[in-house]
């Protein structure tokens, strides 16, 4: 299954739900792609919503992080919603938890914007 992004907007905070797999590749270019957007166009406050991706590899996790860089160097700030247990897991084993602000529902995650 491929990487699919909805973008929608909940006030001044962009939502990007994603579904499918965040891997190396296409899927990956498209993610990368789609916050170099919302960042040229001074949108930088980014909720994540995870609930619907499948799976995540290396690149996918080292995606993660590069879009944290990127978005707190601009002064924006990203948040992760609903992720799912692989993908939590995956970032506690590699101590990566403290770099993301994770929330478990959307409507805490919009209120700490």
């Amino acid at each position: 299954m491929q990487l699919t992004i909805n973008q929608r907007a909940v006030g001044d905070v962009t939502a990007l739900d994603l579904s499918g797999k965040l891997v190396l590749g296409d899927e990956g270019n498209t993610f990368r792609s789609q916050i170099a957007e919302l960042l040229a166009a001074e949108k930088k406050k980014i909720l994540l919503n995870l609930g619907g991706v499948s799976r995540v590899d290396s690149s996918g996790i080292g995606l993660l992080v590069e879009t944290a860089i990127l978005t707190a160097k601009q002064g924006g700030q990203l948040k992760l919603v609903n992720l799912d247990r692989i993908v939590y897991n995956t970032l506690r084993v590699h101590r990566l938890l403290p770099a993301f602000e994770i929330f478990d529902s959307e409507a805490d995650a919009l209120a700490s914007f």
